[in-house]
């Protein structure tokens, strides 16, 4: 199953000549996952060849224009290219808001449901959990909240061996793919080990932007397989910053 990160936009909060703001797509199964949504982001999602009805589910960090400024813009290109499948949005309280507002200064009735869902950034809550991965925040140090995001891939099926498939019931299969022993109508107990391999290991992602530095976030981070992190450095450190 594809675990594919696609970087849309790096950029900060100034224009930048050939980089944008910042916007990830994420690929878990073919279910596609949008991480921020700065300006022009539509613009790259048809450079990748991206659908954008594919979408399921945006997060938003924080309120910064850099990171959420192509939201209202792609929502209203998914109702214009006749999405009738649900949206599921995540920000802070404000982003309800600000998206109501522009729906209704616009006078635009969406063909689609928009579910607008407040995060918390309160590192280790949960975000949402659906059949593909379960997503918890971060606590980010930023001047306003900001909330970082942890993709994990849910546990996969046990693989059945091929050559032990034909002692296993077709009625027993999911719950040996489960990890479940085996039991036969005689009574007899086969252990999973004899029927199952280890299914691939389980990955994650952690989306971790626009935060100073904090040694707490590290024990949410630990073990993920890949990690996407603040590195703008501070006042005190300019003549590095200078020198890189």
């Amino acid at each position: 199953m594809r675990f594919e990160l696609t970087t849309l936009g790096t950029g900060a909060a100034l224009p930048a000549r050939g980089r944008y703001p910042t916007a990830q797509l994420l690929n878990v199964g073919e279910r596609l996952y949008l991480i921020d949504c700065g300006e022009g982001t539509q613009e790259r999602l048809r450079t990748v060849g991206a659908n954008f009805n594919r979408i399921s589910r945006v997060l938003i960090s924080h309120l910064h224009g850099d990171h959420y400024l192509g939201l209202m813009g792609l929502i209203s290109s998914m109702h214009l290219m006749g999405r009738r499948t649900e949206l599921h949005v995540y920000g802070p309280p404000e982003l309800g808001d600000i998206v109501h507002m522009q729906l209704k200064a616009s006078g635009t009735w969406l063909r689609y449901p928009l579910h607008l869902h407040h995060t918390r950034p309160e590192s280790g809550a949960e975000v949402f959990t659906d059949d593909r991965v379960q997503v918890t925040a971060l606590a980010l140090k930023h001047r306003i909240p900001c909330t970082g995001f942890v993709f994990r891939e849910h546990p996969r099926p046990r693989p059945l061996l091929r050559d032990q498939v034909h002692r296993i019931p077709h009625f027993q299969r999911n719950a040996v793919k489960a990890g479940e022993d085996l039991h036969l109508e005689d009574g007899t107990v086969v252990p999973n080990a004899e029927l199952t391999q280890d299914p691939p290991a389980q990955r994650a992602y952690a989306y971790c932007s626009d935060t100073a530095y904090d040694p707490g976030l590290v024990q949410y981070l630990r073990g993920v397989d890949l990690l996407y992190h603040e590195a703008t450095f501070t006042e005190q450190l300019s003549a590095r910053a200078r020198e890189t």
